[in-house]
């Protein structure tokens, strides 16, 4: 062995994470790594908070396969008494034996029971001093967590906590980089926040109904949610007089306003380049929707004539959202449609136009429909 071979025998344990992985990939391997000095810790889970609804929602976990007690699942901070007292304290939260809960009421703290959960270390998690969410380390043993352990534990914490902050960063960049891209031209006009928050809220309801049958995991129904407002990025790229002609395009008007699928795909690949944020998980699931929404299930739509379940599923989602909030909005040149009305017509639309798993899923959840619409109003249009 050569003495520049002396100097590399080392290998970093952690240089994995220096890849192009889903965060849900990194946690997992991390939790393997914390394994090896803390086998009792069975478990490693995040929830992230959301500022505008006040809830708490499950984002992702280390539990392979479809064993995870809690996932897909958000409940409102005010359910969660012991998790606000940390909040109120900003210090972790240790509890050696989970018995103490054990007359307790609320669903997420039955699921982890249930699984046999024993202890649990709860660590908030914070970006620049604005609570962000929180991070479960759980262990199928009472008291495994000792004094001594908990100081390493905390490192890894935090190194689990900047990976998240990482995550988050970029895409909230990302976003704000589209945003005032598209910003740039007359097009934010003809979109409204509210409409913006209904769309991606839609796209979570629907993509939380089919996350057991489609195999979505918590991360990909956040980056659903997140990236679904995105969808008509491309409109940047069309003239004024065909974007906002108020009569029916003719056929080469039609032709143009086709092509705003592909322009947002180019714009977002654009700002993925120009920001360097390809290296981040799930950026497929933007690209997708803003290139794939007018796909028809039945082969009919634009850009590629893709069909059934040749268009991703985010695509399909993003696209249901999109039309119900779209036929139940007033606009200058219509009156709302009412949720049956629109009902109605996304029924006539399955299997032709719109995927049916996704109609039937933002079907069954009309009660949460009615909260969207009733958090996130329209304010009047003259």
């Amino acid at each position: 062995m050569s003495h520049e071979e002396d100097l590399f025998t080392h290998q970093d344990t952690l240089a994995k994470l220096h890849g192009n992985l889903p965060l849900t990939e990194k946690l997992r391997f991390l939790h393997q790594i914390i394994r090896q000095d803390f086998p009792f810790i069975d478990r490693l889970s995040i929830a992230l908070f959301d500022e505008k609804t006040e809830t708490l929602k499950t984002y992702t976990h280390s539990t392979e396969g479809n064993d995870s007690p809690v996932s897909t699942y958000e409940t409102p901070l005010s359910n969660a008494p012991s998790l606000q007292a940390i909040i109120k304290h900003r210090r972790p939260r240790l509890v050696q034996d989970l018995k103490i809960f054990s007359k307790g009421t609320h669903e997420h703290t039955q699921r982890i029971t249930a699984k046999g959960y024993k202890a649990s270390y709860t660590m908030p998690l914070y970006q620049s001093d604005t609570f962000i969410g929180f991070l479960f380390f759980n262990s199928l043993q009472a008291y495994s967590f000792k004094p001594k352990s908990l100081r390493q534990i905390d490192i890894y914490g935090h190194l689990i906590a900047l990976m998240v902050i990482n995550e988050l960063t970029a895409i909230r960049t990302l976003l704000a980089a589209v945003r005032a891209t598209r910003n740039m031209t007359h097009y934010r006009d003809l979109e409204t926040g509210a409409h913006i928050d209904r769309t991606a809220h839609y796209a979570r309801l629907i993509a939380r109904e089919l996350a057991p049958s489609y195999n979505i995991t918590d991360e990909q129904i956040e980056h659903i949610f997140l990236f679904s407002p995105m969808h008509d990025v491309g409109k940047i790229g069309i003239p004024d007089n065909i974007l906002r002609k108020p009569g029916k395009l003719d056929q080469a008007e039609f032709d143009v306003m086709k092509t705003h699928p592909s322009k947002g795909r180019e714009i977002i690949d654009a700002v993925l380049e120009d920001f360097s944020l390809g290296t981040f998980g799930h950026t497929n699931i933007l690209r997708n929707i803003a290139e794939y929404h007018h796909e028809a299930i039945d082969g009919s739509g634009y850009p590629k004539g893709l069909k059934g379940e040749e268009i991703p599923i985010e695509a399909r989602i993003s696209s249901v959202a999109d039309v119900f909030d779209a036929l139940t909005s007033p606009r200058s040149y219509k009156k709302s449609w009412s949720n049956e009305k629109a009902f109605t017509m996304l029924r006539q639309m399955s299997n032709s136009k719109l995927d049916y798993d996704c109609v039937q899923a933002l079907l069954k959840n009309t009660d949460k429909i009615l909260e969207i619409q009733q958090r996130f109003r329209d304010e009047a249009i003259d």
